[in-house]
């Protein structure tokens, strides 16, 4: 393995959690699958659609985001919401990665 294709992994590795994260907090407001790569994207969040749509599929088989369809549009769209349970989660886990981040900046900064 290249050490590019190492940290790319490595990267890959740390993103993971923080999609979940994300998804979460930006289901706030009814939300599609595309919409969400390019708000994503726009807040410096690079994510593919191969990566977003098995999470949304598997976020709501958890109970965390709900979904329906809209079929008003020439294509009609699945819109993905947080739950209760989602925004309790998403809480939660908004804590962890505060806590983390602090002390992950404690590190660097002696470093």
């Amino acid at each position: 393995m290249t050490d590019e294709k190492l940290i790319g992994n490595l990267i890959q590795e740390l993103k993971r959690g923080t999609i979940t994260l994300s998804v979460l907090l930006m289901s706030e407001k009814p939300a599609y699958g595309y919409s969400l790569v390019t708000e994503m994207q726009a807040a410096g969040i690079v994510v593919e659609q191969n990566t977003l749509y098995p999470l949304l599929r598997r976020l709501e088989s958890q109970g965390l985001l709900r979904s329906s369809w809209d079929t008003g549009e020439s294509r009609p769209r699945k819109y993905y919401s947080v739950t209760d349970e989602g925004r309790s989660t998403a809480e939660r886990l908004g804590k962890e990665w505060r806590r983390i981040n602090t002390a992950m900046s404690r590190l660097m900064e002696d470093k």
